[in-house]
């Protein structure tokens, strides 16, 4: 894996011989894409929406859903349009690349959004959200945009239900704020009397020293407050095993009063993300999988387990305690601890990081089209009737979850890396022959988070128009990267 100090040749030859991987697949994925539509002819694949918007009493709402260049955005887009409603979308254009999502037949109309930056702030987003939810007269606005543009979704949710009759799944400026930042999170957790790992701010390297040299009997981990591409993926434990390890280690980190940073405590286990939707103080749907800091494979747990019930149990006294007023996304890690105690083996949730915002797990939601948005739609005004409306009973889970995996991001990281380093001597042919297996498992048995039979050509832009794309505006701005993410399109730049 290529990182900052990579030559710019080796990233030039990373982003060209992706672009050729693009055109090397072009004429079997257009082949796949005809077929899709050749079968969309071929069946009735909208007589489901049709049924439930001639259903007596039924009103369609039109949703405005930002995001849908990612498949969380775009999964939510497709749920909202099978249950019968109108379906706006909306999304950044990085480099002038058109998303994926703005070509779903899901989406009545797309609107391509200014990014906020420092310069300009987040006024020309702000204004053109309202003006999209003025001139398409939406009713209710679900956020799902990513972490770069948080807080000014939290400005925007309260300029939109000011301003006008639309409802946002959002939270406000205060609580994505505090919810959003990793060091104001935990402070909130334990002010609401939850269990959190220990977590110190920290603006100096003398700060990070007096906390090792504290608690010498524990570990900690290095994180950057906000967004921090370059040292997302370092989980260094110190102190190392030598001062002299930890001082070097420290001094390679960017730390100041202006780039401030928290040392949390390392809790050794399993770790878990979860998915839920929050309404007005309640959870409305929830979801919860193992995770890994870059998730790209997705298997819910069943509702029913104990470390579910336990997450489920974690998020809704979270809400609970937090007050009435939280209508938005909720997100968890958590690592769990396994203890040997007298009575057997003992687990515990510790919660590392909030997102307030929707999560890609969303998608192990699909084929609960109904469910999932009369559970969205309970933020809109109560009185109304049919498929698409109306109050939700009880929690909304999956019911038998497929299993999801994106093909880019397998067919590179389980068949041609490993065969690079098999062709090096780097790997041994069991390894290798095991891989592929995963990936024939996955191409076989596991469903692509982006493709859909009936919507294909998201699945066929995302990787033949977006990401070369991408990859030739690397090559003109010569931009590096260590890592990307096909599901939300986060380029992890170095």
């Amino acid at each position: 894996m290529l990182d900052g100090q990579s030559s710019w040749n080796l990233h030039f030859t990373q982003n060209a011989l992706l672009i050729l991987l693009t055109l090397f697949f072009l004429p079997i994925d257009s082949f796949i894409l005809f077929l899709a539509y050749a079968s969309h002819i071929l069946t009735r694949q909208n007589a489901a929406r049709r049924s439930i918007r001639r259903s007596a009493g039924f009103r369609p709402r039109t949703i405005l859903v930002t995001g849908v260049g990612m498949s969380k955005g775009l999964a939510l887009a497709r749920a909202f349009y099978q249950a019968g409603h109108n379906v706006i979308g909306a999304d950044f254009e990085p480099h002038g690349v058109p998303v994926s999502g703005r070509f779903s037949v899901v989406l009545k109309k797309f609107y391509a959004l200014p990014k906020p930056n420092e310069w300009e702030g987040s006024t020309y987003y702000i204004q053109d959200l309202l003006r999209i939810v003025r001139r398409e007269r939406v009713d209710l606005w679900v956020s799902c945009s990513g972490v770069a543009s948080a807080v000014e979704d939290g400005e925007a949710m309260e300029v939109i239900e000011k301003r006008s009759d639309c409802k946002a799944i959002q939270f406000d400026v205060k609580t994505t704020a505090t919810l959003h930042e990793k060091h104001s999170f935990i402070q909130h957790t334990m002010s609401l009397g939850l269990p959190a790992p220990e977590t110190y701010d920290v603006t100096s390297r003398t700060a990070v020293h007096k906390v090792l040299n504290r608690t010498k009997d524990k570990k900690y981990i290095m994180k950057s407050v906000g967004v921090d591409d370059a040292s997302r993926g370092d989980m260094t434990l110190l102190p190392r095993r030598t001062i002299s390890a930890t001082y070097q280690h420290l001094s390679r980190i960017p730390i100041s009063d202006r780039r401030p940073w928290v040392l949390q405590q390392y809790i050794k286990g399993e770790e878990y993300c979860t998915h839920a939707l929050v309404v007005q103080g309640e959870v409305k749907a929830f979801v919860a999988c193992p995770s890994l800091e870059l998730l790209m494979h997705y298997e819910a747990l069943p509702p029913t387990s104990s470390l579910s019930t336990a997450m489920l149990k974690f998020t809704s006294e979270f809400v609970a305690r937090s007050g009435k007023h939280m209508t938005g996304h909720l997100s968890f890690d958590f690592l769990v601890q396994e203890t040997v105690t007298e009575k057997g083996l003992e687990k515990t949730l510790y919660p590392i990081e909030c997102n307030p915002r929707a999560h890609t797990a969303v998608v192990l939601f699909n084929g609960q089209s109904q469910e999932i948005a009369k559970a969205y739609l309970t933020a809109v005004a109560s009185e109304m009737n049919g498929a698409g409306s109306g109050h939700s009973t009880g929690i909304v889970t999956p019911h038998q979850p497929a299993r999801y995996y994106w093909v880019g991001h397998d067919l590179v990281s389980l068949v041609l890396l490993p065969l690079l380093q098999l062709l090096l001597f780097r790997l041994s042919v069991s390894t290798f022959i095991r891989d592929c297996y995963t990936f024939l498992q996955h191409v076989l048995f596991w469903k692509d988070g982006t493709f859909e039979l009936w919507d294909p050509l998201p699945w066929w832009w995302l990787y033949h128009v977006y990401w070369p794309g991408q990859f030739l505006a690397c090559i003109l701005q010569r931009r590096k990267w260590s890592r990307i993410n096909v599901s939300t399109t986060k380029m992890f730049e170095c």
